[in-house]
């Protein structure tokens, strides 16, 4: 058994320490150590970018990451996104636009839409593409996918929004 090493880092804005071995990657770290279970865990290969993190600001797949590496570093998990009950405009999103079916890939998906948003506020169709083509979804065709970040930019951008789907108008959270 490999000696542990105490590891702290920030954990969507709160502080923790952490005891792991020095191989542990990060998405065990957060799911079986840490509770924190909305990056998933899929291909394990860093091919479907179940478990993006926003680490340090920049997006990476907490499946290709070791733990030790996040010493004195900032982890934002999908946890860390809604604020005092309200949603995140990317969730929200995601929610208005129907950008998921199953849910499996959404967290990894809003990360890392996340990251893009930080980088190009109001991107274009093709910039979405590009950026979120590391994640992968087998459930929907992506089209909603990038309505939701449409949806996301422009709310964050202080926009008047508005859903694609009537329907989801009357939907209050």
């Amino acid at each position: 058994m490999a000696k542990k090493t105490a590891v702290s880092f920030r954990l969507n804005q709160t502080p923790v320490d952490v005891l792991v071995e020095p191989r542990e990657l990060l998405i065990h770290t957060l799911r079986e150590k840490l509770a924190t279970t909305g990056p998933h865990i899929g291909c394990e290969t860093s091919h479907c970018g179940a478990c993006t993190v926003d680490l340090d600001g920049i997006s990476v797949k907490a499946c290709t990451v070791l733990t030790v590496q996040c010493e004195d570093l900032d982890v934002l998990t999908i946890e860390g996104f809604a604020k005092g009950g309200q949603l995140h405009a990317l969730q929200e999103g995601f929610m208005q636009e129907h950008g998921l079916q199953c849910g499996f890939c959404t967290p990894g998906m809003i990360t890392r839409a996340y990251r893009l948003l930080q980088e190009i506020p109001d991107p274009t169709e093709e910039d979405i593409r590009y950026w979120m083509s590391g994640n992968l979804c087998r459930c929907t065709g992506y089209q909603n996918i990038v309505k939701a970040i449409q949806y996301a930019a422009a709310k964050l951008r202080g926009e008047a929004v508005a859903t694609s789907h009537p329907l989801m108008e009357e939907v209050t959270v």
